[in-house]
C-alpha cells in the first residue's frame, strides 16, 4: 500500500467509529423527552417483555417474525 491508501483507511475507520457513537447518541435523542435514562431502561424492559407475549398474528400485524421478536425481546434492557 502507498501512504495515501493508509491515510484513507485511517480516516474511513475514524468515520465509522464516529458514526457508531453518533447513532448511540441519536437513540437517546429519539427517546421521549420526559424520560430520563432509568425511565428509558424501564420502558425497554416492559416493552420487550410485551413483545415476547404477542401472538403470531399480532407479530404479523407489526411486521415481525417470531425469531425477530425473540431476538429483540431477549435483549437486556440496557442494550439498544
Amino acid at each position: 500500500m502507498n501512504g495515501l491508501s493508509d491515510v484513507r483507511l485511517t480516516l474511513h475507520s475514524q468515520e465509522l467509529v464516529t458514526g457508531q457513537q453518533d447513532s448511540a447518541r441519536n437513540v437517546m435523542r429519539n427517546a421521549p423527552s420526559h424520560l430520563n435514562r432509568w425511565d428509558l431502561f424501564w420502558q425497554r424492559l416492559h416493552t420487550r417483555k410485551a413483545l415476547l407475549a404477542l401472538t403470531t398474528d399480532q407479530l404479523k400485524d407489526i411486521g415481525l417474525t417470531r425469531e425477530q421478536a425473540l431476538e429483540e425481546g431477549l435483549k437486556p434492557f440496557w442494550r439498544i
